[in-house]
């Protein structure tokens, strides 16, 4: 496709009307910003297309094709290609989603600064934009980090937040001349609506109690509030944190992380029958029945595998803590698997660039990626009805303990390894 250099306006109407072709308003879109791109890079030029002038500083070289996503569909267009350095439309980039600029600027930067140079040139050519130059990525980023920090300072006045999941990711970092590992923390929450929100990205170099304390204040300082559970995985400094910061918040250890603990301590030949016991704990009906089939999985337990059976009395508090809330919840709070699917699509993103060049990169891409989601998740149908957050916000803060030793009349487990 030849790109059209100069066109009348009216004549082109008149053609165009004449026509009455049904994907007119399409046709005359990709004319004009044909036209458009071919004008500026006359300007860069220094001359009109074709044209013999003293002023000429370059030439044309042909031209790259480009989808254009615009509410009339998806263009076409052709971008001029110049026989040195290059020309790109910034008014073309602006039009993308946010984490498709955002990784557009990594992936550049990482180019301009050299790090693996032949994969980042592939991906830049992948992505339509050959040769970018220092300032069109300087501006990119610009825009984008100004909207990243807003998202990720923003006031949080939509709770209660009733129900929250945190977790971290480990991505790599170029600093001081060497790659690191730099940890993401990342914090979800259910709103007074219903909808889950995402309420913080920190980086941080060491996923410590400290990391976590600091991270945490920033989100208690922004407004969060009303919180009656946080689900997560085990890690120390998280935990204490969480006690710290959100006090009469009850802490839900995640299932799946904590079934990987006890298959740790558990003899390889048995863990099969140990995960089904562990797995029957979260099959029954109510919080009574839970908490009663826990005494019979453990006294199961204890006759063939004391150590696992230990195990898992000293986790009961922690990996039950979701029966006091409604049965209609259960899933949704007590694991971190919701907060896991969210991490796998960062690393979609992430794993395109590999080993980011700074950490406001790392902040700029996984903050743009958060910030579509939680768009996503606002447009999106409630995630817990109002009626079971109006329920637990009513309930206490730490489960049952009437629950806990409440007499077991039902009969002993007949189970064997």
């Amino acid at each position: 496709m030849t790109a059209p250099h100069v066109i009348d306006p009216a004549r082109f109407l008149s053609e165009q009307l004449e026509q009455a072709s049904p994907d007119l308003m399409r046709s005359m879109l990709t004319t004009f910003i044909n036209a458009l791109m071919s004008a500026e890079a006359d300007a860069v030029c220094g001359a009109e297309y074709g044209a013999r002038s003293q002023d000429r500083k370059n030439s044309r070289n042909g031209y790259r094709h480009r989808d254009f996503d615009t509410r009339t569909g998806t263009l076409d267009v052709a971008i001029p290609k110049l026989r040195s350095g290059s020309y790109f439309p910034d008014w073309l980039l602006e039009r993308r989603r946010r984490a498709e600029a955002a990784l557009t600027t990594v992936v550049a930067t990482c180019y301009l600064l050299g790090v693996s140079t032949r994969r980042m040139e592939k991906l830049v050519e992948t992505l339509g934009i050959t040769r970018l130059s220092k300032s069109q990525v300087s501006l990119m980023a610009q825009d984008l980090d100004a909207q990243v920090e807003a998202f990720r300072t923003r006031p949080l006045d939509a709770g209660p937040y009733t129900f929250v999941a945190a977790d971290a990711l480990v991505l790599k970092v170029r600093e001081g001349g060497r790659v690191v590992n730099i940890h993401a923390m990342i914090a979800t929450g259910v709103n007074a609506d219903g909808h889950r929100e995402v309420l913080g990205i920190q980086a941080t170099s060491a996923e410590d109690g400290a990391g976590w304390l600091g991270f945490f204040r920033d989100l208690t300082a922004r407004g969060l509030t009303g919180v009656k559970l946080v689900t997560s995985d085990a890690h120390a400094g998280l935990v204490a944190a969480i006690g710290a910061t959100l006090p009469g918040a009850s802490w839900q250890r995640c299932r799946t992380h904590y079934a990987a603990n006890l298959m740790a301590v558990t003899p390889k030949s048995s863990w099969p029958w140990v995960k089904t016991l562990l797995h029957s704990i979260y099959d029954q009906p109510d919080a009574p029945s839970v908490h009663a089939h826990f005494n019979r999985v453990l006294n199961a337990l204890q006759e063939k595998l004391p150590k696992v059976a230990d195990h898992l009395e000293r986790a009961r508090e922690d990996i039950l803590a979701f029966t006091v809330f409604p049965k209609g919840l259960w899933r949704q709070v007590w694991s971190n698997n919701p907060q896991e699917r969210l991490n796998k699509e960062i690393r979609r993103r992430t794993d395109v660039v590999g080993i980011f060049p700074d950490r406001d990169a790392l902040i700029r891409l996984v903050g743009a990626v958060l910030a579509e989601q939680h768009d996503e998740w606002t447009e999106s149908r409630r995630y817990l009805s109002l009626e079971l957050i109006q329920q637990s916000q009513t309930v206490g803060t730490t489960p049952a303990d009437a629950l806990n030793t409440k007499e077991d009349t039902t009969p002993e487990l007949a189970l064997s390894a």
